[in-house]
């Protein structure tokens, strides 16, 4: 299915029925890593799984914004006319589901998955991979990554929903960051996964399906 907000056609795929539940996916990749979980979670939730600008099957751009992502997904909630959202955002969409957050009433619940506030809370190597990858190739993937986001303690705190701040315990991003994310949202809970890295409860797993059931209670 398609939306059309700021311009551009956001694809999407929507199941099931009862409270909404939008998923985001991360950097330079598509809707369909959460087609395990959406499996699970469907039976709960109409899950909305959306491709953001530029990757699957959305319009593609010639340069990538966290906060053009944000201002998606808020025209996107306002044009579905969706309300009690629980948002789950995963890397690139867990940032832009901390930028959004704070700006709408329409999201009750957020899930928020290996998020980082700046470039320099990637771990060392995983920071140096990315400059050498763009130094190879300069895409709008690598280069969000490495001069974006920059969100602010303020920001934040001004984030009011009930949250979950999700990281493994093998992220590339460090747990300080994590920490500081959910010590800042005031009304934030931290959960640190043993054994998994940045992605693997996520990309094709049904476990964070079952992370976000127990959540949302």
């Amino acid at each position: 299915m398609d939306a059309f907000v700021n311009g551009i056609r956001l694809f999407y795929e929507q199941t099931g029925e009862g409270r909404p539940l939008v998923l985001l996916h991360g950097n330079g990749e598509d809707h369909t890593i959460f087609d395990e979980a959406v499996s699970v979670l469907s039976e709960r939730f109409t899950c909305f799984a959306l491709d953001s600008r530029g990757h699957g099957d959305s319009d593609m751009v010639d340069e990538l914004h966290y906060e053009d992502m944000a201002s998606d997904l808020l025209a996107f909630l306002e044009e579905l006319d969706l309300w009690d959202v629980v948002l789950c955002g995963y890397s690139d969409g867990g940032i832009v589901a901390l930028m959004a957050a704070r700006w709408t009433d329409r999201i009750s619940e957020l899930i928020v998955c290996g998020a980082n506030t700046r470039p320099r809370a990637l771990k060392r190597r995983a920071y140096m991979d990315i400059r050498w990858e763009h130094r190879q190739d300069p895409n709008i993937y690598n280069t969000i990554l490495l001069t974006e986001p920059h969100i602010p303690a303020e920001d934040l705190r001004a984030i009011e929903v009930r949250t979950l701040v999700v990281a493994g315990s093998r992220d590339i991003i460090r747990e300080r960051n994590t920490r500081f994310i959910a010590e800042t949202i005031p009304n934030a809970e931290l959960l640190i996964l043993p054994g998994e890295d940045h992605g693997s409860y996520i990309d094709h797993s049904d476990r964070i399906a079952y992370i976000i059931l127990d959540f949302c209670g």
